[in-house]
Protein backbone atom coordinates (compact mmCIF):
# COMPACT_ATOMS: atom_id res chain seq x y z
CA UNK A 1 0.00 0.00 0.00
CA UNK A 2 1.17 3.31 -1.09
CA UNK A 3 0.11 5.05 2.12
CA UNK A 4 2.10 2.38 4.66
CA UNK A 5 5.03 0.15 4.96
CA UNK A 6 4.45 -3.26 5.54
CA UNK A 7 5.20 -4.42 9.21
CA UNK A 8 8.38 -6.49 8.21
CA UNK A 9 9.42 -3.23 7.29
CA UNK A 10 8.52 -1.36 10.27
CA UNK A 11 10.26 -4.32 12.13
CA UNK A 12 13.39 -4.57 10.67
CA UNK A 13 13.21 -0.38 10.90
CA UNK A 14 12.54 -0.52 15.22
CA UNK A 15 15.28 -3.45 15.31
CA UNK A 16 17.99 -1.02 13.60
CA UNK A 17 16.62 1.66 15.12
CA UNK A 18 18.11 0.20 18.54
CA UNK A 19 21.17 0.68 17.95
CA UNK A 20 21.07 4.41 18.30
CA UNK A 21 19.10 3.73 21.76
CA UNK A 22 22.01 2.10 22.98
CA UNK A 23 24.97 4.00 21.86
CA UNK A 24 23.26 7.60 23.24
CA UNK A 25 25.03 8.72 25.52
CA UNK A 26 23.52 8.97 29.17
CA UNK A 27 22.24 11.76 29.68
CA UNK A 28 20.67 12.65 26.68
CA UNK A 29 18.94 9.29 27.05
CA UNK A 30 17.53 10.32 30.48
CA UNK A 31 16.96 13.80 29.29
CA UNK A 32 14.75 11.85 26.46
CA UNK A 33 12.92 9.95 28.89
CA UNK A 34 12.09 12.77 31.18
CA UNK A 35 10.44 14.34 28.40
CA UNK A 36 8.49 11.35 27.40
CA UNK A 37 7.44 10.59 31.31
CA UNK A 38 6.09 14.43 30.89
CA UNK A 39 4.42 14.01 27.71
CA UNK A 40 2.51 11.17 28.76
CA UNK A 41 1.73 12.69 32.40
CA UNK A 42 0.51 15.64 30.88
CA UNK A 43 -2.19 13.94 28.78
CA UNK A 44 -2.51 11.72 31.64
CA UNK A 45 -3.57 14.92 33.71
CA UNK A 46 -5.94 16.33 31.00
CA UNK A 47 -7.72 12.83 30.96
CA UNK A 48 -8.64 13.53 34.65
CA UNK A 49 -9.72 17.22 34.37
CA UNK A 50 -12.02 15.79 31.80
CA UNK A 51 -13.45 12.89 33.15
CA UNK A 52 -13.50 14.46 37.48
CA UNK A 53 -17.08 15.43 37.48
CA UNK A 54 -18.53 12.60 35.38
CA UNK A 55 -20.36 10.20 37.40
CA UNK A 56 -20.68 7.35 34.75
CA UNK A 57 -17.50 5.32 34.80
CA UNK A 58 -17.72 4.26 30.83
CA UNK A 59 -18.54 8.21 29.88
CA UNK A 60 -16.05 9.15 32.36
CA UNK A 61 -13.23 6.39 30.28
CA UNK A 62 -14.46 7.55 27.31
CA UNK A 63 -13.61 11.46 28.09
CA UNK A 64 -10.84 10.24 29.14
CA UNK A 65 -9.47 8.38 26.30
CA UNK A 66 -10.09 11.25 23.83
CA UNK A 67 -7.27 13.26 25.34
CA UNK A 68 -5.01 10.66 26.48
CA UNK A 69 -3.65 10.16 23.47
CA UNK A 70 -2.33 13.23 22.53
CA UNK A 71 0.97 12.58 25.31
CA UNK A 72 2.12 9.67 22.56
CA UNK A 73 1.35 11.36 19.84
CA UNK A 74 4.19 14.15 21.08
CA UNK A 75 6.49 11.78 21.76
CA UNK A 76 6.32 10.26 18.39
CA UNK A 77 6.65 13.64 16.50
CA UNK A 78 8.95 15.20 18.78
CA UNK A 79 10.54 12.43 19.96
CA UNK A 80 11.41 11.35 23.99
CA UNK A 81 12.04 7.72 24.81
CA UNK A 82 9.47 6.04 27.08
CA UNK A 83 9.64 2.63 28.66
CA UNK A 84 6.63 0.59 27.51
CA UNK A 85 7.22 1.21 23.72
CA UNK A 86 11.16 0.49 24.47
CA UNK A 87 9.86 -3.02 25.94
CA UNK A 88 9.98 -3.64 21.93
CA UNK A 89 13.53 -3.43 22.12
CA UNK A 90 13.64 -7.14 22.92
CA UNK A 91 13.28 -7.48 19.17
CA UNK A 92 16.46 -6.53 19.30
CA UNK A 93 17.69 -9.25 21.35
CA UNK A 94 15.41 -12.23 19.96
CA UNK A 95 17.63 -11.65 16.55
CA UNK A 96 20.99 -10.86 18.33
CA UNK A 97 21.43 -7.16 17.62
CA UNK A 98 21.75 -6.29 21.00
CA UNK A 99 22.67 -7.99 23.71
CA UNK A 100 20.36 -8.68 26.86
CA UNK A 101 22.49 -6.34 29.19
CA UNK A 102 22.30 -3.39 26.51
CA UNK A 103 18.65 -2.94 26.76
CA UNK A 104 18.31 -3.85 30.37
CA UNK A 105 20.54 -0.79 31.04
CA UNK A 106 18.49 1.28 28.28
CA UNK A 107 15.44 0.39 30.22
CA UNK A 108 16.40 1.32 33.19
CA UNK A 109 18.04 4.49 32.38
CA UNK A 110 14.17 5.28 30.70
CA UNK A 111 12.14 4.07 33.45
CA UNK A 112 13.82 6.59 35.76
CA UNK A 113 13.66 9.36 33.27
CA UNK A 114 9.66 8.60 32.91
CA UNK A 115 9.27 8.93 36.69
CA UNK A 116 11.30 12.00 36.78
CA UNK A 117 9.30 13.46 34.23
CA UNK A 118 5.63 12.17 35.42
CA UNK A 119 6.25 13.47 38.92
CA UNK A 120 7.31 17.15 37.87
CA UNK A 121 4.30 17.19 36.09
CA UNK A 122 2.26 16.02 38.90
CA UNK A 123 3.70 18.32 41.23
CA UNK A 124 3.28 21.36 38.47
CA UNK A 125 0.00 20.12 38.36
CA UNK A 126 -0.36 20.49 41.82
CA UNK A 127 1.36 23.87 42.67
CA UNK A 128 -0.99 25.27 39.49
CA UNK A 129 -3.91 24.99 41.59
CA UNK A 130 -5.27 22.88 38.92
CA UNK A 131 -6.63 20.95 41.33
CA UNK A 132 -9.19 23.63 42.91
CA UNK A 133 -10.80 22.22 39.46
CA UNK A 134 -14.99 22.41 40.40
CA UNK A 135 -14.41 23.30 44.57
CA UNK A 136 -11.42 20.71 44.87
CA UNK A 137 -13.14 17.81 43.65
CA UNK A 138 -10.52 17.18 40.74
CA UNK A 139 -7.77 16.91 43.74
CA UNK A 140 -10.35 14.39 45.39
CA UNK A 141 -10.66 12.62 42.01
CA UNK A 142 -7.15 12.27 41.55
CA UNK A 143 -6.98 10.54 45.18
CA UNK A 144 -9.59 8.63 44.18
CA UNK A 145 -7.99 7.17 40.66
CA UNK A 146 -5.06 6.90 42.51
CA UNK A 147 -6.44 5.01 45.37
CA UNK A 148 -7.88 2.49 42.91
CA UNK A 149 -4.45 1.72 41.22
CA UNK A 150 -2.70 0.90 44.84
CA UNK A 151 -5.58 -1.21 45.52
CA UNK A 152 -5.10 -3.84 42.59
CA UNK A 153 -4.23 -7.26 43.80
CA UNK A 154 -0.87 -8.39 42.02
CA UNK A 155 -2.73 -10.74 39.14
CA UNK A 156 -5.09 -7.83 38.06
CA UNK A 157 -2.61 -5.34 38.22
CA UNK A 158 -0.24 -7.75 36.16
CA UNK A 159 -2.91 -8.79 33.35
CA UNK A 160 -3.82 -5.04 33.06
CA UNK A 161 -0.45 -4.36 32.81
CA UNK A 162 0.36 -7.20 29.72
CA UNK A 163 -3.36 -6.31 28.13
CA UNK A 164 -2.07 -2.29 28.40
CA UNK A 165 1.17 -2.84 26.13
CA UNK A 166 0.08 -4.78 23.56
CA UNK A 167 -1.81 -1.92 22.84
CA UNK A 168 0.51 0.78 23.48
CA UNK A 169 3.68 -1.01 21.07
CA UNK A 170 0.52 -1.99 18.40
CA UNK A 171 0.23 1.83 18.15
CA UNK A 172 3.79 2.60 17.71
CA UNK A 173 4.37 -0.47 15.21
CA UNK A 174 1.25 1.12 13.49
CA UNK A 175 2.19 4.84 13.61
CA UNK A 176 6.02 3.34 12.11
CA UNK A 177 4.15 1.89 9.23
CA UNK A 178 2.36 4.72 8.20
CA UNK A 179 3.87 7.27 5.86
CA UNK A 180 3.38 10.44 6.94
CA UNK A 181 1.87 12.32 10.35
CA UNK A 182 -2.01 12.41 9.99
CA UNK A 183 -1.65 8.38 9.11
CA UNK A 184 0.54 8.92 12.39
CA UNK A 185 -1.47 10.64 14.65
CA UNK A 186 -5.04 8.38 13.90
CA UNK A 187 -2.75 4.71 14.24
CA UNK A 188 -2.14 5.93 17.88
CA UNK A 189 -5.25 7.52 18.60
CA UNK A 190 -7.57 4.83 18.31
CA UNK A 191 -5.48 2.40 19.83
CA UNK A 192 -4.42 4.53 23.04
CA UNK A 193 -7.99 5.89 23.10
CA UNK A 194 -9.22 1.56 22.94
CA UNK A 195 -6.77 0.95 26.23
CA UNK A 196 -8.07 3.74 28.22
CA UNK A 197 -11.44 3.42 27.80
CA UNK A 198 -10.98 -0.12 28.75
CA UNK A 199 -9.01 0.86 31.73
CA UNK A 200 -5.64 -0.88 31.33
CA UNK A 201 -2.59 -0.64 33.37
CA UNK A 202 0.40 1.60 32.55
CA UNK A 203 3.33 1.86 34.77
CA UNK A 204 4.60 5.39 33.09
CA UNK A 205 0.70 7.06 33.20
CA UNK A 206 0.43 5.78 36.77
CA UNK A 207 3.34 7.51 37.91
CA UNK A 208 1.39 10.33 37.47
CA UNK A 209 -1.89 9.35 38.65
CA UNK A 210 -0.57 7.91 41.67
CA UNK A 211 1.62 10.54 42.16
CA UNK A 212 -0.97 13.92 41.72
CA UNK A 213 -2.90 11.35 44.16
CA UNK A 214 -0.17 11.65 46.96
CA UNK A 215 0.51 15.06 46.62
CA UNK A 216 -3.15 16.02 46.64
CA UNK A 217 -3.74 13.72 49.75
CA UNK A 218 -1.63 16.08 51.72
CA UNK A 219 -4.02 18.34 51.20
CA UNK A 220 -6.78 18.61 54.36
CA UNK A 221 -9.59 20.44 51.72
CA UNK A 222 -9.11 17.87 48.86
CA UNK A 223 -9.62 15.25 51.60
CA UNK A 224 -12.72 16.17 53.22
CA UNK A 225 -14.15 16.31 49.45
CA UNK A 226 -12.76 12.82 48.75
CA UNK A 227 -14.59 11.82 51.91
CA UNK A 228 -18.06 13.97 51.32
CA UNK A 229 -18.87 13.47 48.27
CA UNK A 230 -16.28 10.55 46.81
CA UNK A 231 -17.36 8.27 49.51
CA UNK A 232 -13.72 7.64 50.42
CA UNK A 233 -13.24 6.26 53.90
CA UNK A 234 -10.18 7.06 56.08
CA UNK A 235 -9.52 3.28 55.75
CA UNK A 236 -9.01 3.39 51.91
CA UNK A 237 -7.25 6.80 52.67
CA UNK A 238 -4.12 5.50 54.60
CA UNK A 239 -3.71 2.91 51.75
CA UNK A 240 -2.12 5.83 49.67
CA UNK A 241 1.02 5.40 50.28
CA UNK A 242 4.51 5.34 49.07
CA UNK A 243 5.10 1.42 49.77
CA UNK A 244 1.33 0.75 47.82
CA UNK A 245 2.35 2.63 45.22
CA UNK A 246 5.77 1.64 44.10
CA UNK A 247 4.95 -2.56 45.56
CA UNK A 248 0.92 -2.80 44.71
CA UNK A 249 1.13 -0.95 41.74
CA UNK A 250 4.40 -0.25 39.63
CA UNK A 251 6.09 -3.83 39.93
CA UNK A 252 3.39 -5.90 38.68
CA UNK A 253 2.20 -3.28 36.18
CA UNK A 254 5.48 -2.53 34.97
CA UNK A 255 6.42 -6.60 34.93
CA UNK A 256 2.91 -6.65 32.82
CA UNK A 257 3.91 -3.83 30.74
CA UNK A 258 7.45 -6.09 29.91
CA UNK A 259 5.69 -9.09 29.13
CA UNK A 260 2.93 -7.59 26.80
CA UNK A 261 5.73 -5.34 24.96
CA UNK A 262 8.47 -7.54 24.74
CA UNK A 263 6.92 -11.01 24.68
CA UNK A 264 3.06 -10.81 23.79
CA UNK A 265 3.72 -8.39 20.51
CA UNK A 266 7.43 -8.44 20.50
CA UNK A 267 8.11 -12.04 19.93
CA UNK A 268 5.01 -13.15 17.80
CA UNK A 269 6.22 -10.24 15.26
CA UNK A 270 9.84 -11.38 14.92
CA UNK A 271 8.24 -14.89 14.72
CA UNK A 272 6.12 -14.28 11.88
CA UNK A 273 8.94 -12.14 10.28
CA UNK A 274 11.49 -14.89 9.90
CA UNK A 275 8.35 -17.49 9.55
CA UNK A 276 8.59 -16.00 5.96
CA UNK A 277 11.83 -17.80 4.94
CA UNK A 278 13.57 -14.92 5.31
CA UNK A 279 16.36 -16.13 8.36
CA UNK A 280 18.60 -13.53 7.96
CA UNK A 281 17.31 -11.94 11.16
CA UNK A 282 18.57 -14.74 13.22
CA UNK A 283 21.64 -14.30 12.31
CA UNK A 284 22.00 -10.66 13.37
CA UNK A 285 21.66 -9.25 9.60
CA UNK A 286 19.42 -6.59 7.74
CA UNK A 287 16.66 -8.43 5.05
CA UNK A 288 15.27 -7.05 2.12
CA UNK A 289 11.48 -6.78 2.24
CA UNK A 290 10.27 -6.72 -1.15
Amino acid sequence: MDGMKNVGQVVEDYISGCEGKVKCPVAKLFVKAILAGAMIALGACAGNVASHAITNVGLARVASAVVFPVGLMMIVLIGGELFTGDCLMAMSCMTKKQSLLSVIRVLAIVFVGNFVGATLVAFGAYLSSQFDYSAGLLGAYSMKVAIGKVNLSFTSALVSGILCNILVCAAIVMAGAAKDVTGKLVAIFFVIMLFVTEGFEHCVANMYYIGAGLIASHNPAYVQVAMEQLGLSAEKLQTLNMKMYLVNNLVPVTIGNIIGGAICLGLPLVYLNIAKGDHNLLNGKSKEVA
